[in-house]
């Protein structure tokens, strides 16, 4: 009897020939990617690689060179500004490297910050999500009424994070979110973004530099290397014959990531 076919992944996000480049420097040349819904998708690279500009590339706010860009059937490459455009940046959440929160706000007013760009809610809803937000990344109420200038740095990433889900996104784009944590809160920001993800089904795309990070929660690591990409799992890319991924898998810290593992 026939096995039955496996059901086709669904495909959130779609690259097909993608250039980035500045000057006369090609970051990436005619790449293709595909990422598939509720799947955590890592992104490593060495410094320069373009792990950073692949991101932005992909919520439109950087237009490559070549190449065609879809993220939930539609094209990111429009006008930014645009009524379509707008809708699709509406089903996505970013947190960008240090969590870039206004420091003249609160992180409550942080939080509705897309609450007040992209709805007409009242005062008092925003209030109410904001305090449900904050809970959701495992901040205390009192922490909406602080200035950024006041929490620590893993605080900052979580209210960081706490803005990128107050609209309730299919997808989130997470650029370094471990950057800059010490071990102890950069895993325990790990395990939140795993919850998360499993909660509310999240597709993630997840810039870093971080192996235990991507040994905790990713699904598939994209590597960018010599303008192009590899992708597969840590088992798979450890058997790999590049130089960088090598090193970078199988040198003294992958060795220790992967010893964490089978311990």
């Amino acid at each position: 009897m026939a096995e039955p076919q496996q059901k086709e992944k669904d495909v959130v996000i779609k690259v097909r020939g993608l250039v980035n480049g500045f000057g006369n420097k090609i970051l990436h040349d005619h790449i293709d990617l595909d990422v598939y819904r509720g799947e955590v998708l890592g992104v490593v690279g060495g410094s320069g690689t373009g792990k950073s500009v692949l991101l932005r590339s992909i919520i439109g706010l950087i237009r490559p060179l070549e190449g065609e860009i879809e993220a939930l059937g539609h094209s990111t490459l429009g006008d930014i500004e645009s009524p379509e455009m707008r809708k699709l940046q509406m089903r996505w959440g970013v947190l960008f490297q240090e969590g870039a929160l206004f420091s003249s706000q609160t992180v409550a007013e942080n939080i509705q910050v897309p609450l007040r760009e992209y709805t007409s809610m009242s005062q008092t809803l925003m209030d109410e999500i904001a305090e449900m937000k904050l809970a959701m990344v495992g901040l205390p109420p009192d922490a909406g009424d602080k200035f950024p200038s006041e929490l620590s740095g893993g605080m900052k990433k979580r209210a960081g994070l706490a803005r990128a889900l107050s609209l309730d996104p299919e997808l989130l784009f997470l650029d370094e979110p471990t950057a800059g944590l010490d071990p102890i809160s950069a895993n325990q920001f790990d395990e939140l973004i795993k919850q998360l993800q499993k909660s509310l089904g999240l597709t993630v795309f997840l810039v870093t530099h971080d192996i235990d990070t991507l040994r905790a929660i990713t699904d598939r690591i994209v590597v960018l290397v010599n303008k192009k990409l590899v992708i597969g799992t840590i088992s798979e890319l450890r058997k790999s014959d590049d130089p960088w991924i090598k090193d970078y898998f199988s040198g003294v810290r992958g060795r220790a990531a992967l010893a964490s593992e089978e311990a």
